[in-house]
């Protein structure tokens, strides 16, 4: 038998285009996934718009309805568990979570950022300001990470990267436009190798199972 389609809740602030790389990519049929959820602190998120134009439901969760992050992280937990969500997606999503999301999720949630892990990562570092740091520090080369979440701000085991160039006259602009073209192409990989059930995390290393190899093991 094969394996269940997976359950995906999706996290986003933003427009969502991650998200809607991933979403076309489940509908050509290479990732044996469905979004069922997407879930934004800001109502005005394009990513909701996405969403809505396909049927999928959606939901605004404004972080200054609580009066802690932990009670906001827990109302998150929470309409992702009545959604019977599998694996959570963190699409330009612009708060940072602590353990009542982290533990629920553990081995189980995903974040892409706009650089090579673990260079010009962690708090502060996001959007433009990660750009602007690549380009401030003169390297030759940045790119995306794709890695699972843990409480740590961008420091969970690494499962995807891809590299782009950086030119001598990038902007902050042209840069992330770089960058994303990139990240289009790795969160839906990672997605789909989760999907697949090949990702196996050991310690700090995330090792990329054969094809079938998943499967193998089930039917044993």
């Amino acid at each position: 038998m094969g394996r269940d389609v997976t359950r995906i809740g999706v996290l986003a602030s933003g427009g969502g285009s991650n998200m809607q790389a991933i979403m076309d990519e489940i509908a050509a049929g290479t990732i044996r996934g469905e979004i069922v959820l997407v879930i934004s602190d800001r109502p005005g998120a394009f990513a909701l718009e996405r969403a809505r134009k396909v049927g999928i439901e959606t939901a605004v969760i404004p972080p200054q309805d609580y009066p802690t992050r932990e009670a906001f992280s827990q109302a998150i937990a929470d309409r992702l568990a009545v959604a019977k969500v599998d694996l959570v997606l963190h699409a330009g999503f612009m708060r940072i979570i602590t353990r009542e999301l982290a533990d629920r999720y553990v081995g189980r949630m995903l974040n892409i950022h706009p650089a090579l892990i673990p260079s010009f990562c962690g708090k502060g570092f996001y959007g433009h300001h990660v750009h602007e740091a690549v380009l401030n520090y003169g390297v030759k080369v940045s790119g995306c990470t794709v890695h699972f979440v843990e409480l740590e701000v961008d420091g969970g085991p690494i499962v995807v990267q891809r590299v782009a160039p950086v030119l001598e006259d990038d902007t902050p602009d042209t840069l992330a436009a770089r960058v994303l073209e990139q990240e289009h192409i790795a969160y839906p990989e990672a997605v789909r190798l989760y999907c697949a059930g090949r990702l196996r995390i050991e310690g700090r290393l995330v090792r990329v199972l054969a094809e079938g190899t998943a499967l193998l093991q089930e039917e044993e």
